[in-house]
């Protein structure tokens, strides 16, 4: 039986964990320094979402092991393709356009990384609650960047930079407890016999 290509799933891993690592440093960025030019960073978070959500997709179609890391990952990866689309030309207005579409995108992926927690406790994957912990804090961030109770663009930025940082902790997380790859993998099959009447 011909075995199938790890290729896509070392693609998907390597770029969520390389994407993670990218949004937690623009995360720690947003709150060192939330008066750095904000058309800068809104750029490079419009091409940092692009690229996850590549990644997302290349992910999702990828068939890893488990089936759980990249189950929601279709719509995510559409999802931040679009948003960073919609930064991009907008980046000196970074912080009203994106706080509450990113604040919903990372609430949302917060819920479905805290499914993906409970799936990987079935699966018997130890790590289980350390997901589901930072799936929580990540909805919290995710929440407050959307109801946005602080007027100020430096809070905002802030808050911006929390919810990254938890968002890009949360993924690499994910990636590296639930992604399992297993080089001599056989392709997915239905085997059954068949009995002439």
């Amino acid at each position: 039986m011909k075995m199938r290509s790890m290729t896509p799933m070392r693609v998907a891993k390597t770029g969520y964990i390389l994407m993670s690592l990218i949004f937690c440093a623009l995360g720690l960025l947003f709150i060192l320094r939330p008066d750095q030019s904000l058309a800068v960073m809104g750029r490079v978070l419009g091409i940092a979402m692009i690229a996850f959500g590549a990644f997302k997709l290349v992910g999702y179609f990828s068939r890893d092991l488990y089936r759980l890391a990249f189950q929601y990952d279709l719509e995510f990866g559409i999802l931040l393709v679009v948003l960073g689309i919609i930064v991009l030309p907008r980046s000196e207005d970074v912080m009203g356009v994106l706080a509450a579409a990113l604040g919903i995108a990372i609430l949302a992926d917060g819920l479905f990384k805290a499914r993906i927690a409970t799936d990987s406790r079935a699966f018997g994957i130890r790590d289980w609650w350390v997901i589901l912990v930072l799936a929580v804090i990540t909805c919290g961030a995710g929440g407050l960047l959307v109801l946005r109770p602080w007027q100020g663009a430096r809070l905002l930025a802030r808050l911006l930079g929390v919810s990254l940082l938890c968002e890009g902790g949360l993924n690499l997380c994910v990636a590296v407890s639930t992604v399992k790859i297993i080089d001599h993998q056989h392709p997915d099959v239905i085997e059954v016999e068949y009995t002439g009447i």
